[in-house]
């Protein structure tokens, strides 16, 4: 098999299909990521945004197509890919302290038979005190509020040092000044040339948090530069009858629109 060129993007999806009991819920899905963006995917409830990221991650099957990551399968490359779940599908009850869930983003590099040593506790402290969370690690993870908890999520994600990230909705549930957190380190590992793909719901915040958009309803609207994208014809391809529930939204989006025609 010959070996996949350098410049082979961070992600590549082919006719993508995934179904739940012979239902799709996915179908069809072609998008080639470039490197070093921040892309957030953005579609209504049941579009299967988690479900892309599942199966890219290896964590669902595939009915057809394939996913190619840095040209090769997952497994090959499966120690530069992060992954950040959704908070409500972790089991928070589980008796760990904030210090031993971060190690665990070491654990792909370790190996099985490795222990984490003074350069993994180094690494992990410093990805702590990146999110705020260094003083707290020693506390157990039941016993942090939900933004602390999906701070220690992220943490655990920056130890992994991956080229490409997968993020299911990380900013759901959180206060503000953990969001405004949470996007600062995703600009920053952006800029420093890391590929990031996040799970968003919330619209008005999408189009200043990200460079690209992936609208998906099953399949994809469109992807492409947020200043393309982001259009009250797209969006209402992506939403249908369920935009108007985000009328401030819609309003905004026309309006700008309508600023940016020449002569306007």
């Amino acid at each position: 098999m010959s070996t996949p060129p350098d410049n082979a993007p961070p992600l590549e999806i082919h006719d993508l299909t995934v179904a739940y009991h012979k239902k799709p819920v996915l179908w069809g899905v072609d998008v080639v990521v470039p490197k070093g963006q921040l892309i957030g995917i953005v579609g209504p409830n049941g579009a299967g945004k988690s479900t892309l990221i599942k199966a890219c991650m290896g964590l669902l099957p595939v009915s057809s197509g394939w996913v190619k990551i840095f040209g090769q399968p997952l497994g090959r490359v499966a120690t530069r890919v992060g992954y950040v779940p959704q908070r409500e599908s972790v089991d928070w009850d589980f008796p760990v302290n904030v210090m031993d869930v971060v190690l665990m983003g070491r654990y792909g590099r370790l190996g099985l038979l490795r222990r984490p040593g003074k350069a993994d506790r180094d690494v992990a402290r410093a990805c702590l005190d990146k999110v705020g969370m260094l003083p707290f690690a020693d506390r157990q993870i039941a016993n942090l509020s939900g933004g602390q908890q999906q701070r220690v999520f992220l943490a655990r994600a920056l130890a992994q040092e991956a080229e490409l990230y997968f993020m299911d909705e990380p900013f759901s549930g959180v206060d503000a000044a953990t969001e405004s957190a949470i996007i600062t380190v995703l600009r920053e590992l952006r800029d420093r040339g890391r590929t990031l793909l996040v799970v968003h719901h919330d619209l008005p915040t999408a189009r200043n948090y990200f460079d690209r958009l992936l609208l998906l309803n099953m399949n994809v609207v469109a992807f492409g530069p947020t200043e393309e994208v982001f259009t009250s014809e797209l969006l209402q391809k992506t939403y249908g009858g369920r935009l108007t529930l985000l009328s401030e939204v819609a309003h905004a989006v026309g309006a700008t629109e309508r600023s940016e025609k020449p002569g306007s």
